[in-house]
């Protein structure tokens, strides 16, 4: 008769919880995908068509292919930064304005530097670090009024959405507007000199994949391989418990924040300086929301992020193409929060069958 220890007992359960919650989140997705389908039915369109049409209008040419890698690169950076704050139990809402105000604080820099002697190099290097500045400020905004002011992260961060959007469009129409007329498309292009220079052939910078590439890999990290990350998920699970084991919330709390907003503001200066080259009224093209979505999806894992995020791409390129069965473009963004809806609802079942075991 064999006899099991606490150590193989507590082996043996961690894999049944693991493979459950495999199990549990793969039916999510596959719910919502039959749910999406007959979404699909109902309008007389093709289930099977219509993720076809997703698939090579992502990735059925190299251009396709590298535009989903372009597109991969802010989302990717944007949800890595929420991460931080997801970890520490945060919900960072007001990413979308955080990485507005990087694009603004770019502009700014290129703007103000644009008449120097100063090298291009040296100039766009500066360009990312007042973005990221620009992000860290907006970010922390929300992180003092919790701590200080007891205002809900949510509601601060909502705000401050639309207050960078409202600065945003006040320095298009006002102090930088066009020559002659101001309009909505934006600000004046950043100078040829300042733009980063995309691969032959493509409209994907290698700067920027590599700067994502290397953003996605210190998160994975940072959060899963150092005190920081364990602190900052203690936090999440229990700060009260955590602030009576030693550990300094509100600066963590802060330091999370700055973390999100250092990669907010990093994704605002690789808009300007990759897709738009000017300062626009919408100038986070959703990826700060987009970002929320993939978090969740993943339940805030950072490896797992960098993949469902290549996923999320994909159908906001691909999407473009369901116009021709006569679909909306709005279709990706549909399965998207349909995705992330199931998933957050077995969640709930989820935690409840592991507590059981």
């Amino acid at each position: 008769m064999s006899i099991q220890t606490p150590a193989v007992k507590t082996s043996a359960n961690g894999r049944k919880k693991g493979l459950l919650d495999f199990g549990i989140r793969l039916s999510a997705v596959i719910l919502a995908f039959v749910f999406t389908s007959l979404i699909l039915l109902l309008v007389k369109a093709d289930p099977l068509e219509a993720y076809k049409t997703l698939v090579t209008g992502a990735f059925s040419t190299t251009s396709k292919i590298t535009s989903v890698a372009a597109s991969w690169v802010p989302l990717v950076i944007a949800t890595s930064g929420l991460l931080f704050t997801f970890t520490a139990g945060l919900w960072n809402i007001g990413m979308e304005g955080q990485i507005v105000l990087g694009s603004v604080f770019a502009v700014g820099a290129f703007r103000l530097l644009d008449n120097t002697a100063m090298d291009p190099t040296l100039v766009i290097i500066i360009a990312f670090i007042a973005g990221a500045l620009g992000g860290i400020l907006w970010a922390l905004l929300p992180g003092l009024m919790k701590v200080y002011g007891g205002v809900n992260e949510i509601f601060g961060g909502l705000g401050l959405n639309f207050v960078a959007k409202t600065i945003a469009i006040w320095l298009i129409f006002g102090p930088w507007k066009r020559p002659g007329v101001a309009s909505s498309s934006g600000t004046e292009w950043i100078d040829i000199k300042y733009r980063l220079v995309n691969m032959p052939g493509t409209n994907l910078s290698l700067v920027i994949l590599i700067i994502a590439v290397i953003v996605a890999i210190l998160t994975a990290i940072l959060l899963k391989g150092t005190h920081f990350g364990l602190k900052l998920k203690a936090i999440g699970k229990n700060y009260k418990a955590a602030y009576l084991l030693g550990i300094p919330t509100t600066r963590y709390f802060l330091m999370a924040f700055g973390m999100c907003g250092l990669f907010a503001g990093i994704t605002g200066a690789i808009l300007v300086t990759s897709k738009q080259y000017s300062l626009i009224p919408d100038a986070g093209f959703g990826y700060g929301f987009l970002g929320l979505l993939v978090a969740m999806l993943v339940n805030y894992h950072p490896i797992w992020s960098s993949i469902v995020a290549i996923f999320f791409a994909a159908l906001t390129i691909g999407n473009t193409q369901l116009q021709y069965m006569g679909l909306s473009t709005y279709f990706a963004g549909v399965l998207q929060g349909i995705l992330v809806l199931f998933v957050v609802l077995v969640d709930g079942l989820r935690k409840r069958l592991v507590r059981r075991m």
